[in-house]
Order: C-alpha cells, then structure tokens, then sequence
C-alpha cells in the first residue's frame, strides 16, 4: 500500500477514534452524569422540577419561619438606648459632623405576619454593622414605613422603639389609590425623598423588607466604592443594583455582555481541556477541531449546570465581585449616590406606573432613553426571601420557581 495511502487510513483512524472519544464523553456528562449529580440544582437545566420543587420550597418555607423566630428572639433580647424616642420623622439635614457615609433605609409594608420578614432584615445588617466595626463606623439603618395603616404594622412599630424610622401615611390612612404600582414608586421615592433630606448621605442603598443581606455585603461595597470607583460616586452610574434573579442569570437570556462571557469562559476551557485531551491520548498538540468541540462543551456544560453556581465562586474574595451593565428586572436592593438619588426622584415625579410598568421597569426604560448607565452587581448581595408578594397578593401555594 503507497505511503500516502497508510498516512491517510491512520489519519482516518484517529479521527474516527477521536469522534467515538468526544461522543463517549458528550452521552456521560450530558445523559449521565449531569442528570446523576445535578437533579437537585434548583437553578440547573437537570434539576428535576416535579420530583423536588414541592419539597424545597416547603423547606424554604420552614427555614424561613425559623429564620423569623430567630429575628424575634434577637429584638426581644436587645436593649434601646436610654435616650431613644418613638417615630422620628426628622426634618432637614444632619449636622456635617454627624453626616453618614451610607444610610441602609429599608422600605417597608404589612407582610405575612408570621414571616416576621422585616425583622429579619433588620437583625442580619444590625449583626453586619457589628461585625464590619470601624469600617461602618459612617453607616446608618433607616426604617421607612409605607404601610396605609401604619399603627397595624406591628414589625415597624417595634422596631421604631430602636432605630430612627418615618413614616409615609397617617395613622388613618386617606391614600385612595387603587393602582399600587403607581402607590409603590410614590412610596419608593418618599423614602428615597426622605431619606436624603433626613440625613444628607454620600450613598443610599434602599432595600424592600424582604431582601435579606449576605455576610459579605458591606465589605464588597467597600470595595466597589472605595477601590474601584474611588474618584466618582458609582463610577458616574445611576445605580448599583445588588440582586438579579436567579433564574434570570443563564446565558440564554437577551443580555449581550453575558454571550461575551460565555464565549470567553468556552475559549479559555476550550484551551485546557484540548492541551489536557491531547496530553491523555499522547498527541503532540492540541487541534482546532479539538479545540472548538471543547470551548462547545465548556459552554454547554456551565449553560445546562447553571451560571448560577459559577458566579457563586466569587464569594471567595470582594475583589471577586464582578460589575456588568445592568439588566431589567426587580429592586429589592438599589444603591444610589446622593446625586444620582436626585436624579432618580426628578424622573420618578414626571413618570406615572402602571401594570406591566412597574418602578423597576420605568429605571431601566430611563436607562435606554438617556444618556444614564447602572450596573448590577454578580453575584447577588441579597438574598430575596419574600415569597409572598405585597403587591401582586399572596398566594396559597408559593413556589421557589
């Protein structure tokens, strides 16, 4: 047989060897082993929705109640100062000496009682604030009560007794709104509003009462703030926005930068795993057909896995904390500079919310209409543990997903 004829039966072997290989290696981890081990994933594409979601979310549920009966014991246990005073709805600013670096004003309304959830917001970044210790020195928690009927709001009322606290409506509440979106950005920029005139801050992170801080918050926003945005406030942006959905974090999502990362994080897998596949079956390099099948796999595996899990390694470090343009959806905690905060409510005053326009909506259309930016913060400094809504009513049934 000629020699060109050997080389080519021997190319044609390896190849056929290399296909069986990558096609063995696509069945085991897609068929087999990402099923096998990723099933219970709440936010993977192999979690099994019908076999654990029901449990999980009734597990959620308890660990929630827990969580609430733990928030009730720690404010039964604290102790006000002597000198603390019921509602304090302060007018004007503080004096300069006494002007706090950032005010964490907590938006809050009359939830399901037995959740406590207000109380467990309140308690975790009380415990942070203690552990941060001089590095929050300038930080200061702020209670902003929108609930009709105030005096009901049994959470508010205590923990007026410790904190300084305002609230929106009268003890007999005339708001005759029946549209509640447009009551909710009122509400919103009220505290927003009150807030910077209560105290003057250099930033405002406004959170909804059923956002509960991770143990890292304060020192990534150090970092964000203080390091890489140290000259202007929020690196000129409009907001920082600390919580996106889960289940809105994939790749396949209309979010332009993220198909850059994928391609990028494929690239660089793709690099290793050729280099490490080459090694194995004693190939002096790698090739781009190899190359390409693993940048393919890489993305199909962290894709089908969840990038969920994948932007949870960050939590190593704060200067692990990735900043990207922001994407729609939900403000259950927004961090604003003084002047942005500004800018924000002079929108808000000219702008009417409606069903299917909500105040999350109306931020990102003023976005895509200005020359305004923001930017969302990965991954999420806040855990969303609501799932009872206020605002498009309770449900019997609530689910994770």
């Amino acid at each position: 047989m000629p020699l060109w004829a050997l080389r080519s039966s021997h190319r044609g072997r390896h190849w056929l060897g290399t296909a069986i290989h990558f096609l063995v290696l696509t069945v085991l981890t897609f068929l087999v082993f990402g099923p096998l081990i990723c099933h219970r994933l709440l936010y993977s594409y192999f979690y099994v929705r019908r076999w654990h979601l029901d449990r999980m979310s009734l597990d959620f549920l308890q660990l929630n109640l827990e969580d609430a009966h733990e928030a009730v014991q720690y404010f039964a246990n604290f102790h006000p100062p002597a000198n603390s005073s019921p509602v304090l709805a302060m007018e004007g600013p503080r004096p300069a000496a006494a002007r706090p670096w950032l005010v964490i004003t907590i938006v809050t309304i009359a939830r399901k009682p037995e959740f406590h959830y207000l109380l467990q917001v309140v308690s975790r970044f009380h415990r942070l604030l203690a552990e941060c210790g001089d590095a929050c020195r300038n930080h200061q928690l702020f209670l902003c009560n929108v609930d009709p009927n105030p005096r009901t709001h049994e959470d508010a009322m205590l923990l007026a007794k410790f904190m300084p606290t305002v609230e929106h409506y009268s003890k007999v509440s005339d708001n005759l709104d029946t549209n509640l979106f447009e009551k909710e950005k009122r509400d919103y920029s009220f505290c927003l509003e009150r807030t910077l005139t209560t105290f003057d801050p250099e930033y405002v992170l406004l959170v909804e009462d059923d956002a509960v801080p991770v143990p890292d918050i304060f020192p990534v926003l150090n970092q964000l703030l203080l390091v890489r945005f140290p000259e202007t406030p929020l690196g000129g942006a409009l907001y920082f926005k600390l919580f996106h959905p889960e289940r809105l974090q994939r790749y396949i999502n209309p979010e332009p930068m993220r198909i850059l990362e994928w391609v990028g994080l494929g690239m660089f897998a793709g690099t290793i795993l050729s280099w490490a596949y080459g090694r194995t079956v004693g190939k002096p390099g790698p090739s781009w057909p190899t190359f390409i099948f693993f940048a393919l796999y890489s993305m199909a595996l962290v894709e089908l896995v969840g990038r969920h899990y994948l932007l949870e390694l960050r939590r190593l470090s704060p200067a692990l904390y990735n900043v990207v343009p922001v994407t729609e959806c939900c403000t259950p905690a927004m961090l604003y500079s003084s002047e942005s905060a500004r800018r924000v409510l002079a929108y808000f005053a000219k702008t009417e919310c409606r069903r299917g326009f909500a105040k999350d909506t109306a931020l990102y259309y003023l976005l895509r209409h200005s020359s305004e930016w923001a930017f969302v913060v990965e991954p999420n400094l806040v855990q969303h543990v609501g799932l009872y809504s206020s605002l498009r009513g309770d449900f019997d049934e609530p689910r994770l997903l």
